[in-house]
């Protein structure tokens, strides 16, 4: 069967609707249980609800042929996988944040505080500014608030929890959604199976290869 690595939440679950539409259904995913493998060995499928984070490492591995993720983990860890399909959806744009009023004070260095490092780093390279990154792995609205940090980089949405924090959008980095990525080993191996499910993706959002 095709392993197929799926994020956990709401994404997961719509993505999975897609490949279910696509003709790859699994009946025993869509039972309410606390399982994380499910298998469909009339459709050669078996899917598995990993960390979202975590669905790169899975498909590089070779844990799981295929999986679903961000552009932002894409950017963040640069995994050696292939990108398919943008999927259209999971729709987002990584940002830079601050409190209402600020001003970037060049003449110093600017505290960032993020858990995308790599990309706040590469993006502050591009404008030549000086930086210093704090690394948080949640809660990143309060650095700005407690004078941890300057500015925050950070996956926004519809930036209502800036507003709730008294923050706002300053640049947008590069927009986000989710992408179909395979490993390279099964994209040679596997890839007619591997391409009929990316084609039955791609008649529902009548996108194009990115």
């Amino acid at each position: 069967m095709l392993n197929i690595a799926l994020p956990k939440g709401r994404l997961g679950e719509k993505v999975y609707r897609m490949f279910a539409e696509a003709g790859f259904r699994c009946p025993s995913i869509e039972e309410e249980n606390r399982k994380l493998t499910f298998e469909s060995p009339e459709n050669g499928v078996r899917y598995f609800w990993v960390k979202p984070s975590d669905v790169s490492v899975y498909v590089e591995r070779g844990a799981a042929d295929i999986g679903v993720c961000g552009r932002d983990i894409l950017l963040e860890y640069v995994p050696d996988i292939y990108e398919l399909l943008d999927l259209k959806t999971g729709i987002c744009r990584m940002a830079v944040a601050g409190s209402v009023g600020f001003r970037d004070d060049h003449r110093r260095t600017l505290r960032v505080a993020t858990k995308f490092s790599r990309i706040a780093a590469d993006y502050y390279a591009s404008l030549g500014r000086d930086i210093d990154i704090i690394h948080l792995n949640g809660s990143i609205e309060l650095a700005p608030i407690l004078g941890l940090s300057d500015v925050i980089v950070d996956i926004v949405e519809t930036g209502t929890t800036l507003k709730e924090n008294g923050l706002h959008e300053l640049e947008t980095i590069v927009p986000v959604s989710a992408r179909l990525i395979a490993n390279k080993a099964s994209y040679a191996f596997r890839q007619d199976m591997i391409l009929n499910i990316r084609n039955g993706l791609e008649k529902q959002i009548g996108g194009s290869k990115q």
